[in-house]
């Protein structure tokens, strides 16, 4: 049985949060370690401790900046607009949950480690991630990147902007993608993201909550929304990010056994904890029941940039690699291109690698994933002689009768053979199929 997450959205979603959630739940921390530092970032220090928030014990994971890179991720008077200065103090949590007071001086010798998509793929795939962790990392980042571009009106390729270049950001997301690889988690359940409201400061000055890249990710991907009331911002660009590229499902199974709960700690300070709650859980009742004979995924993306060529060779491919079904639709996206909408339709066991074969093939950057129940026909394929030959018929059983449908691949055959129209032989098989009562 594959291993299923359950986030509990109700403070939001951050980075620092998920990552913390998922160590909780039992990720290995000297695996996270060992790989973090292959990445060659420099600049900061990992520690992971444990909180205490409104008395629930939770674990933190911090992303520690030497000041040179420091931002104002975590400095509440910043992010609301209190501190209008080069100088202010602002109060932080530290590991053992007591609050004090630190002063920061911000002057212009700080360095915003700007990068672009480029650059961060470059030192992914340079690092010691297992495959898995990578792809979802790049899942990930293209999500925010593509946010991003969305956001500030630029190309993707341009965007450079914190969320996607800074420290903090690469490691958090680094971070998650390698404990959701160790936790070998392959269904993740969100059914909604919690969300502030209000107004909060970024480099480019006061901006609405939610902020314009996690509007864009909600947006994009369908991301079930809630509006709070609470002011701040509670769902940040990598958290909207991590949730939509990671996400499988928004629905939770009627029943469910918990096995195994994983809190996380926020660092900013609401009404509410900033608590991000994540359960293993094991489906139970008809969840339980559901096999290849009910239950299927469907896969879906947009493309608006590849040729008639190769989505005819992708959809071959794609057939003879195990998908069950493989179609087409017409579809307008942003800026009135008109697009293909590519579906496949397979079981859980060909998911990832037909998901390869369309991340290689196609010019897709992002891939939609549902599971979904289906109600059958019984049926079973049968030879049937005929007047004009052996052929083959599909069978499936209804409360009133059986019906019978003559396999495409026969019809041919006898066609030629007999030099017979096509319609003309496919309604003899039935026929005769029929008077034979199989």
């Amino acid at each position: 049985m594959s291993r299923t997450l359950y986030l509990e959205c109700g403070a939001g979603i951050s980075g620092d949060m998920m990552a913390a959630a998922l160590l909780d739940l039992g990720a290995d921390e000297q695996v996270l370690r060992r790989t973090l530092e292959s990445l060659h970032v420099p600049g900061y220090q990992i520690k992971i401790s444990r909180v205490s928030k409104n008395g629930l014990d939770a674990c933190d994971f911090n992303v520690v900046l030497d000041e040179k890179y420091e931002n104002h991720d975590h400095d509440m008077e910043y992010l609301h607009g209190h501190a209008h200065g080069k100088d202010h103090s602002h109060t932080q949590k530290d590991h053992t949950s007591h609050d004090h007071v630190h002063e920061h001086v911000h002057t212009h010798s700080h360095v915003h480690a700007h990068r672009n998509l480029g650059d961060i793929l470059s030192i992914l795939r340079d690092s010691d991630m297992t495959d898995r962790a990578k792809h979802i990392a790049v899942r990930i980042f293209e999500i925010l990147a593509q946010a991003e571009a969305r956001a500030h009106g630029v190309p993707m390729e341009e965007v450079h902007f914190h969320e996607v270049g800074a420290v903090d950001s690469i490691v958090d997301i680094a971070a998650v993608a390698v404990c959701l690889d160790d936790l070998g988690i392959e269904e993740v359940i969100v059914p909604v993201l919690n969300e502030g409201s209000g107004y909060i400061r970024c480099q480019h000055g006061m901006i609405p909550v939610p902020v314009p890249a996690v509007a864009a990710i909600v947006q994009e991907h369908g991301l079930p929304l809630h509006m709070t009331g609470i002011e701040g911002e509670l769902v940040t660009p990598t958290g909207a990010a991590i949730a939509a590229a990671v996400r499988t499902s928004s629905r939770l199974p009627e029943q469910f056994i918990i096995q195994k709960i994983g809190i996380g700690a926020g660092k900013r300070q609401y009404e509410r904890p900033s608590l991000l709650r994540a359960m293993l859980i094991e489906p139970q009742g008809q969840e339980e029941d559901c096999n290849q004979e009910d239950c299927i995924y469907k896969l879906e993306t947009n493309i608006d940039d590849c040729t008639g060529e190769a989505l005819g060779y992708v959809m071959q491919r794609l057939l003879d690699a195990g998908a069950r079904d493989v179609h087409y639709m017409p579809v307008f996206m942003k800026k009135n291109r008109p697009a293909y909408q590519l579906n496949v339709i397979c079981m859980r066991e060909d998911v990832e690698k037909l998901e390869e074969i369309i991340f290689k093939e196609t010019t897709t950057i992002g891939i939609r994933r549902q599971r979904m129940e289906r109600s059958v026909l019984k049926r079973e394929i049968k030879e049937v002689e005929t007047s004009l030959g052996t052929a083959r018929v599909k069978v499936c059983s209804l409360p009133s009768g059986n019906r019978i449908y003559p396999e495409y691949d026969s019809v041919v055959q006898l066609s030629e053979k007999n030099r017979l129209s096509w319609q003309d032989v496919y309604r003899l098989i039935e026929r005769e199929a029929n008077e034979r009562d199989i």
